[in-house]
């Protein structure tokens, strides 16, 4: 169904002789909403391997697909693994048409160096915070993702869940190494867990990322 959308988005821009020059994103706003009895009943995980779902603070509600098309600009087949959300869209087409993006958009910052396959140093160190359906919060940055609690936050059950006694009171994973979430490294990395903890509470803060904002 997804694929027929987006084909007949394709065929109308070309039949209106517009597909050359212009910009074509897809992506999602979300993991999908599929429950551990669906995945059961029909053999299918909406979302990999990836942990969780739609309005979990894991990876299977945040990380999505992001393609663009841009006929002349970007390279057809090329992966780029700079970190990016979806708030970035509003800087980044501000970029395409050469406008400011005035006030607004505090936590959006232009991807268009990475999509054009250029360097983006902007964008090296990037962190980028998820929030949950029912307030947990996450912060990314690099390879590292830190979640101060632990549970879902969202659909999936548990969605709170305690500390138990001598345990870790929230996880922090490595996610070059481990996408899907399964080793919790937050009692091997002290410095980390300091580290992006301090940066998300900063930016709660100041209710913004962007430095200068």
């Amino acid at each position: 169904m997804t694929d027929s959308a987006i084909g007949t988005v394709l065929q109308t821009l070309k039949r209106h002789e517009l597909d050359r020059n212009t910009v074509v994103v897809v992506t999602s706003d979300n993991g999908a909403h599929w429950l551990p009895e669906e995945i059961a009943k029909w053999g299918h995980r909406a979302n990999a391997d990836l942990r969780g779902q739609k309005a979990d603070i894991h990876e299977g509600g945040h990380r999505v697909p992001l393609l663009v098309r841009w006929p002349g600009k970007t390279q057809a087949g090329r992966v780029e693994r700079t970190l990016t959300c979806l708030t970035d869209l509003y800087a980044t087409f501000a970029d395409v048409v050469k406008a400011s993006p005035g006030q607004g958009g505090e936590d959006s910052r232009s991807i268009l160096p990475a999509i054009l396959g250029q360097p983006a140093p902007d964008l090296r160190d990037r962190a980028i915070v998820h929030h949950s359906l029912h307030g947990h919060f996450a912060i990314r940055k690099g390879k590292w993702k830190l979640q101060p609690q632990l549970g879902s936050g969202g659909f999936t059950e548990p969605i709170e869940l305690r500390s138990v006694e001598g345990g870790s009171p929230g996880e922090l994973f490595d996610l070059e190494s481990d996408p899907a979430e399964r080793r919790n490294v937050w009692a091997q990395y002290p410095e980390v867990v300091r580290e992006l903890g301090s940066l998300l509470d900063t930016y709660r803060r100041q209710n913004h990322s962007r430095q200068g904002a």
